[in-house]
């Protein structure tokens, strides 16, 4: 087909809304290639630079040439409601198909089979879905006219945003027609990137790569080791700062306690992570300016578009420097100058092990599922594998995934949720991808540490790193942000992060379709802090580890927390948890927060029988059982009424449930949950 220039312009102008626009240098040949079907081609651009344009004015040229719909692959949804917004002004009809949108599948595909939609929209997990594979794909593939993959370093053995499921796309072009027009477009892609990207879509496409320096960000790094440190810093400089943008967490929890922490300085920041359900509410809020900052997770990572980003501040350091020149190059694109700082403290390095150290299952997790599976040659369900196995449910979705993502694949689904063993074993190369993987992962992380200690140079650290050009480096006209924090705003956080309480949230079921009666529930519990935290988990650590007493500040802090939080009906006395391994520290802490109360402690409970400790037990199914008739009375309860239960730890949840249960059973009209620390493990 002819490349039509002038009706190319056209669409440019009407999608950017800008009557004299222009093609940005390449943008116009990306798309004279894929229309004139000159082969494979990889784009490799810039956040910002127009990659989404040239697929859709490409589909829109070809669609009215009489050419077939076309397929993206995208792997946020995020990013998927500013696709579809830019496609609307230029005409182009679009639908999607992912999880979040269930209900609108039966008018999607019936709007695809009756040639309403010039582009259909996927995410990589729908690659996986056999009814999609089975009913969708084969009736798209007869007429289609390009297979778009965005974000395509995700490809990559291992990009920066590891997505299983993209695997399958290797095998996607080798049941399609050989001369489809296969567009791959990635901001991110270093050599290594892009060396995986070729292996599989194949060594003749072609490759147009673009420059990586961004001359509107000021790159900045400021070491503030304590979680307070960071939250005083941002109270103190996020006002200096003109405009909104984005603060990244490395966790769920950081993200809500940021957010809570700024607003209570009356900064306007709203959390975004994968638990948000309004999200599409918070991202018009951001691009409004409605709000001052996101603090969010990688949920929102690839897939946020707001051209005017002030700011991105890393509250945490990321995992690799890849993924880190994503994240912060949302900022600036449409002005002149923008921030790009990275905070780093002492949790970093651990909760990126942790991440790395995780990704891949255990040779032992691995075992344990497949001998359930053995055992039972009908299949079981995750939930079935999950009762008779010691691997949490995460870890089984995430092994189950995996095996089932290798060509041949060990295990296989049969009907709509149970897996069976395959006549396949599991490859070697299984392991040492993920021994290779693994190690690659360390040494991106450790090159992380090495941006973070940079006192200039940034931009041509990144640069360097992505193994591009770093001699064509500019760096706007900006101020440096100070890196100094008041130590009366240090104090204020620290008081902040002490103030934070976790609810226990009672647990409602032993197993599926075994509901604990509502009167044999515990109540709604707290807990003082997270195991660990800045703000009273050090503390805890301590008192149970090194000084094997639990100090008076807590026993303080624990009865301020309780008066404020007044549960009702009020307690009337004070019980513990018995320890066979630590006897005295639960029941002497409980002892002193009584009597500071006020309220009279009885250790009425004891341990029938030792047993191994919950956070050896890895599911909801096995902590159950663990602690399953361990408990019993050392004595008749002296006094009924509502009761305050106390232990150290909460890990499952389990032992205060059945302590809660046998309480309740024997005449307490209420039991309340209290631990001074949440290791925030528990599963649903």
């Amino acid at each position: 087909m002819e490349f039509n220039q002038s009706r190319a312009i056209e669409l440019l102008r009407a999608g950017c809304g800008i009557p004299n626009a222009g093609f940005r240098d390449g943008q116009q040949e990306a798309i004279r290639h894929i229309v004139e079907g000159k082969g494979k081609l990889l784009v490799v651009q810039k956040t910002g630079w127009g990659k989404s344009f040239v697929y859709f004015i490409a589909t829109k040229l070809l669609r009215e040439s009489g050419s077939g719909p076309a397929l993206l692959i995208s792997p946020l949804l995020s990013l998927m409601r500013d696709q579809i917004m830019a496609a609307q002004r230029m005409g182009v009809r679009s639908g999607s198909i992912h999880s979040g949108n269930t209900l609108e599948h039966p008018n999607v595909e019936m709007k695809l089979r009756g040639n309403e939609i010039d582009i259909l929209l996927v995410t990589p997990e729908r690659l996986s879905n056999n009814d999609f594979r089975g009913r969708v794909l084969p009736h798209l593939a007869e007429q289609l006219s390009i297979l778009i993959i965005d974000e395509a370093h995700c490809i990559s053995d291992w990009g920066h945003d590891f997505r299983p499921d993209y695997r399958l796309i290797a095998r996607i072009p080798q049941a399609l027609p050989g001369n489809l027009r296969l567009l791959a477009t990635t901001a991110t892609a270093n050599d290594r990137v892009m060396d995986d990207i070729t292996n599989v879509l194949g060594p003749d496409i072609g490759v147009m790569r673009g420059e990586l320096s961004r001359p509107s960000l000021l790159l900045q790094t400021i070491n503030l080791p304590t979680k307070a440190e960071r939250l005083a810093w941002l109270a103190e400089q996020l006002p200096e700062i003109s405009g909104s943008g984005v603060i990244y967490t490395l966790t769920t929890r950081d993200a809500e306690q940021v957010s809570s922490w700024l607003r209570s300085q009356g900064i306007d920041a709203r959390s975004y992570t994968s638990k948000s359900e309004n999200r599409e509410e918070l991202e018009q809020s951001l691009r409004d300016n409605n709000v001052k900052a996101l603090v969010a997770t990688p949920a929102l990572g690839m897939g946020f578009d707001k051209p005017d980003l002030a700011f991105v501040i890393h509250y945490q350091a990321p995992g690799s420097v890849v993924a880190y020149y994503q994240q912060v190059g949302r900022a600036g694109r449409a002005l002149d100058a923008a921030y790009g700082v990275l905070l780093s403290g002492i949790e970093d390095v651990d909760i990126t092990d942790y991440f790395i150290d995780s990704a891949f299952p255990t040779r032992q997790e691995v075992s344990q599922v497949i001998a359930a599976l053995e055992d039972e040659p009908n299949g079981l369900s995750v939930r079935q594998i999950e009762s008779v196995v010691n691997v949490s449910r995460g870890r089984i979705d995430q092994t189950i995934k995996l095996l089932s993502l290798e060509s041949p694949a060990p295990i296989a689904k049969q009907g709509p949720n149970k897996w069976q063993l395959t006549t396949a074993n599991l490859s070697k190369d299984f392991w040492d991808r993920a021994e290779r993987l693994t190690d690659l992962r360390h040494k991106e992380q450790q090159q992380v540490q090495e941006y973070v200690a940079l006192d200039t140079g940034h931009m041509e650290f990144l640069i360097k790193a992505l193994d591009g050009d770093p001699e064509s480096v500019h760096t706007p006209n900006l101020q440096l942000l100070s890196t100094n924090v008041s130590d009366e705003a240090v104090i204020e956080a620290i008081e902040f992060l002490r103030r934070t309480s976790v609810p226990i949230e009672p647990r409602r079921q032993f197993s599926p379709g075994m509901q604990i009666p509502m009167h044999l529930r515990a109540e709604t519990g707290r807990a003082l802090c997270y195991w660990g935290d800045s703000g009273w988990g050090n503390l805890v650590r301590y008192g149970k580890y090194t000084d094997g007493r639990f100090s008076d500040e807590l026993v303080n802090a624990s009865a301020r927390l309780i008066q404020e939080w007044a549960p009702q009906p009020p307690p009337v006395w004070v019980t513990c948890i018995p320890s066979m391994r630590h006897p005295s520290l639960v029941p002497d802490f409980a002892k002193r927060l009584a009597d500071t109360l006020g309220l009279p402690f009885f250790s009425v409970m004891v341990k029938t029988d030792e047993r191994p400790e919950q956070k050896t037990m890895s599911n909801s199914y096995q902590q159950a059982r663990n602690v399953a008739d361990s408990l019993g009375f050392s004595q008749q309860l002296p006094l009924l009424g509502a009761v305050l239960l106390v232990d150290d730890m909460v890990d499952s949840g389990w032992t205060l449930t059945t302590a809660a249960k046998l309480l309740r059973e024997h005449g307490c009209n209420a039991v309340f949950p209290f631990a001074l620390s949440d290791t925030g493990k528990r599963q649903g």
